[in-house]
């Protein structure tokens, strides 16, 4: 049997926008519940088709705001993964949610759902911040939110944002070190970035909005490494860090250039050799299911080479590496065609890269040169 898929479930629809933010997300007076999830019922439907034989080993309900789903839409989602495809034994399903006192109280309905992992968007839990990150949530209201969703999931983590504008590096171990007494299995720890077309790039763009330059981030981004790996929470991905066992089954999924099917407003997916896309604007995927019975915007064929460039850019992220054996079984290529042995070769000797049979890996010390590490390790034509 062919190996497991992982499930991608988008919900568009925030409260508001984030002004750091660039996902598809939408914000909305009115939802109708009952089209949404007979929408994302049929696009589901459509991929099993072209999927069969397979199991689900991961669901990851992302968005948007899912917590805003009705529980009993994840529910019938679930149900119908379970009866389209199966789910593994261990299925990993999670839920994104904001700490907002009214997704929080859905946490028990969506346990019995089915949800077995959440992750929260916490960002901070400081007021300044949270205000200046465009967050409705306030501190208290973040510790309260993990601390309900360690009663009713099995596993839980949380994303904070750091390299904020005047972030200094006291402040953040501090924060830090708060955000590792939850004891929870999983952390995102993610740098600020300024994203094209938000509102947070206006401001960037007029001078408005400084963050810290490279050396800062920097320095940040090493006291994140010595906080969580003293905590047992090493990082096993740039941004993401977890006790051993604790990593996320789904996202792996896509580091390790597995198959997975996305469903819902702008999810993207890779499966059989192809890269789908659906349509983006919440109408317009309503619209298209209605007259298609699918969401699909784009569903086109992958070249060998694209997909070996993706599988190493992908992989390269994670501690563990990348196996060059699996990008050449699931290319059909030689490494010879999307690895360049000779940078390899040098940027091992400058303590960068390790390799270790098989597998190519980016060193502590290299990470933080990871985009030009990737730029001349790997062929991309």
């Amino acid at each position: 049997m062919a190996e497991p898929l992982a499930l991608y479930v988008h919900w568009p629809f925030c409260v508001s926008k984030c002004p750091y933010c660039d996902f598809n997300s939408h914000v909305r007076e009115r939802v109708d519940q009952v089209a949404w999830r007979a929408a994302l019922l049929a696009d589901l439907r459509h991929e099993a088709l072209l999927l069969p034989d397979r199991l689900v080993s991961s669901i990851f309900f992302g968005g948007g705001t899912p917590s805003l789903m009705p529980p009993a839409t994840v529910a019938a989602v679930i149900a119908a993964a379970q009866e389209a495809w199966g789910l593994t034994d261990d299925c990993e399903i999670t839920l994104e949610a904001n700490p907002n006192s009214v997704e929080v109280a859905n946490f028990a309905a969506l346990a019995s759902a089915g949800v077995n992992r959440v992750s929260i968007g916490v960002q901070s839990f400081d007021a300044q911040i949270l205000e200046f990150l465009g967050r409705a949530h306030s501190g208290d209201e973040a510790r309260r939110a993990i601390a309900a969703a360690q009663e009713h999931f099995a596993r839980v983590s949380f994303d904070l944002i750091y390299a904020r504008p005047g972030q200094a590096l006291g402040q953040w171990e501090a924060e830090l070190n708060e955000a590792l007494a939850f004891g929870t299995g999983h952390l995102s720890l993610y740098q600020l970035t300024i994203e094209p077309g938000t509102r947070f790039a206006t401001l960037a763009a007029k001078g408005d909005l400084l963050i810290p330059d490279g050396d800062t981030a920097a320095d940040l981004f090493d006291a994140t490494q010595a906080v969580t790996r003293a905590a047992g929470l090493p990082r096993y991905e740039v941004s993401n860090h977890a006790k051993p066992g604790e990593e996320s089954r789904h996202n792996l999924t896509y580091w390790r250039y597995g198959d997975y099917a996305g469903i819902g407003p702008g999810a993207h997916g890779r499966r059989l050799a192809q890269a789908t896309e659906r349509h983006r604007k919440p109408e317009n995927f309503i619209s298209a299911v209605g007259r298609n019975g699918h969401g699909l915007k784009v569903e086109a064929d992958l070249p060998a080479h694209e997909r070996a460039t993706e599988a190493m850019l992908m992989g390269l992220r994670l501690t563990e590496g990348v196996d060059l054996a699996r990008v050449e079984a699931r290319s059909g290529l030689g490494r010879e065609a999307f690895v360049d042995e000779g940078a390899v070769e040098r940027l091992s000797g400058q303590g960068l890269l390790v390799r270790n049979g098989d597998r190519l890996a980016v060193t502590d010390d290299g990470i933080l040169l990871l985009d030009s590490i990737l730029s001349e390790a790997v062929r991309t034509s």
